[in-house]
């Protein structure tokens, strides 16, 4: 009794593919490499408060594992925004001083008198 091996793409089978579907390949490995190294320095840098479930090695194993998959999931649900800090001030002191900018835009006006 014989076992027949089923061999994987070698050089020659590799060598019949149309050159499109080789292009494919090439542009989706590279996208995949891509994202799998941005999700993981974004997950290094990232505070554990700022992950999903606040376990980045689950993550880790994601990204890894499941490749594309893993690194969309991570970079569309994995992440949490930083809380917002309270804005103090007021309208009012927000309000922009209008002679100034006209004068640092266009210099200060000549019709001005000195006091």
């Amino acid at each position: 009794m014989r076992l027949r091996v089923s061999a994987s793409l070698t050089g020659a089978q590799l060598g019949t593919l149309p050159i499109w579907l080789l292009v494919v390949l090439g542009v989706v490995a590279l996208a995949e490499v891509v994202l799998d190294v941005v999700a993981l320095v974004d997950l290094y840098r990232r505070p554990v408060t700022q992950v999903t479930f606040g376990i980045k090695w689950v993550w880790v194993i994601l990204i890894i594992l499941i490749n594309l998959i893993g690194s969309i999931l991570y970079l569309a649900i994995g992440r949490q925004r930083p809380p917002a800090t309270p804005d103090t001030t007021r309208a009012a002191d927000r309000r922009p001083d209008t002679a100034g900018i006209a004068d640092a835009l266009y210099g200060p006006r000549d019709d001005t008198k000195e006091q």
